[in-house]
């Protein structure tokens, strides 16, 4: 997950508002058993050096098929996913693990922010493929995503603001997402993490956060927007140009 504070809405960074809004997810974190799922590529000693020390990269997806996950295509970056090579992945979700070789089975989309498509060298027995919404979200419509925080999956509600409009973020699905007062539980790592209608359907793939940072007493802190602003970019799912894999 990057942060997005060199993007063209730097007037969305104020302070945090005294008005807080509450939500509860419309749907079930069972509904998602074996559909989302945090994925980890894991640096060999050579990455690692080339790397400045970073173990590896996270990210979350979804599966579109016992054999493909969706994911943002910066994650796939990050993690140096081509289409040639198979290279080891770590598949998480709240029953355990498995390392299964991937690579890149297509980029979908014209936006900055693509879809990637991973196409995984065997099936993964017990996925369980999401529904995919062919309709655009619609401005307050409730939402819900996945977070891999401590490695566990946990449900995150809010709401679809707007499409933005212009620059970079044109076309982009803009969320408000929060947990009681935490306007930052969507972060790093969860790039990647579907976000759901209230009916279990896929509408649009986790990309960005908006946040600013700013130091404090030789401490850097992050806030997010304020309330009843977006605070996450999404890709719309309708930038997959397929959509019969998915059934």
């Amino acid at each position: 997950m990057r942060g997005c504070d060199g993007c063209a809405v730097l007037a969305l960074f104020v302070v945090l508002a005294d008005t807080q809004v509450t939500t509860a997810a419309c749907i079930d974190l069972t509904q998602l058993a074996h559909s989302a799922v945090s994925i980890f590529r894991h640096f060999d000693d050579a990455e690692r050096e080339s790397q400045r020390g970073l173990a590896g990269v996270q990210g979350t997806g979804w599966f579109l098929s016992p054999t493909t996950i969706v994911t943002a295509e910066h994650v796939t970056a990050g993690m140096k996913l081509s289409t040639q090579d198979w290279k080891l992945l770590e598949i998480a979700d709240r029953d355990g693990s498995q390392f299964i070789a991937a690579r890149i089975q297509r980029l979908s989309g014209s936006q900055p922010e693509k879809l990637a498509l991973i196409e995984l060298q065997h099936a993964v027995s017990d996925a369980q493929s999401v529904a995919i919404r062919r309709e655009p979200l619609v401005p307050d419509e409730q939402v819900v995503t996945v977070a891999y925080p401590a490695g566990q999956p946990h449900l995150v509600g809010g709401r679809f603001v707007q499409f933005g409009e212009g620059g970079q973020l044109a076309g982009m699905a803009l969320l408000e997402m929060y947990e009681g007062e935490n306007r930052l539980v969507i972060d790093h790592g969860a790039s990647g993490a579907p976000v759901l209608d209230c009916e279990g359907r896929v509408a649009a793939v986790v990309s960005n956060v908006f946040t600013q940072s700013f130091q404090w007493a030789h401490r850097e802190i992050r806030i997010s927007t304020a309330w009843g602003m977006p605070n996450v970019v999404s890709v719309p799912v309708q930038m997959l140009d397929e959509f019969s894999q998915a059934n």
